[in-house]
């Protein structure tokens, strides 16, 4: 990214133009322009609707390649969006439909995963 893309970024308001130059430069960024990209997204999306976008995006893209930026996106995501407005679609879209039935193993191998659960299941013995 030049200088100019990242001030720009940093005017940022809720993660929607820091959203939109991922999703528009995902085949020049390198892994640090991501991660940049990401921290900007974090302190600026305050619903953690654009997080909760840039990692079913990343996941659609590449979920191994992409797997640590996800990680913090859905880590980010779950802590900011505390009315769980995107976090249902979050869910189906990086874990299937299905991931109900899966809920156990899902829980015991993935810590985000877990959060997730718990956050949209509260009453679940898991």
């Amino acid at each position: 990214m030049t200088e100019d893309q990242i001030k720009n970024l940093r005017k940022d308001t809720d993660g929607l133009l820091t959203y939109e130059f991922l999703a528009n430069h995902i085949g020049e960024s390198t892994p640090s322009d991501i991660d940049e990209l990401i921290d900007n997204m974090i302190t600026v999306d305050l619903t953690g609707q654009f997080l909760a976008s840039a990692a079913r995006y990343l996941h659609a893209i590449d979920a191994e390649g992409y797997a640590p930026a996800i990680r913090r996106l859905v880590a980010a995501a779950i802590d900011k969006d505390r009315e769980h407005n995107y976090l249902p679609d979050l869910i189906t879209g990086l874990y299937g439909a299905d991931y109900a039935s899966r809920a156990e193993q899902l829980c015991a191998s993935d810590d985000n995963f877990r959060r997730l659960y718990k956050r949209l299941c509260p009453t679940s013995p898991l």
